[in-house]
């Protein structure tokens, strides 16, 4: 933590749900912390509730393909 940014903390302000853009987006393919916290930021601007069913729909694809999983 003492090496968070300013950009890091927001994304702290939204509670953490079921799914996110890291989880559809590449999950295990993804390592890098900087980029997670960037898709999370995007989560943040992009927000609706149709965006969450959008997500959770998504995830359900992933899941079942095994997408980005190692």
């Amino acid at each position: 933590v003492k090496q968070y940014q300013p950009h890091h903390f927001r994304r702290l302000l939204v509670k953490p749900g079921l799914t996110g853009e890291w989880q559809v987006r590449g999950r295990s393919q993804i390592t890098d912390f900087e980029q997670v916290v960037l898709m999370d930021l995007d989560y943040q601007r992009k927000w609706s509730i149709p965006y969450d069913l959008e997500l959770i729909l998504r995830t359900v694809f992933v899941v079942f393909l095994r997408a980005g999983a190692c």
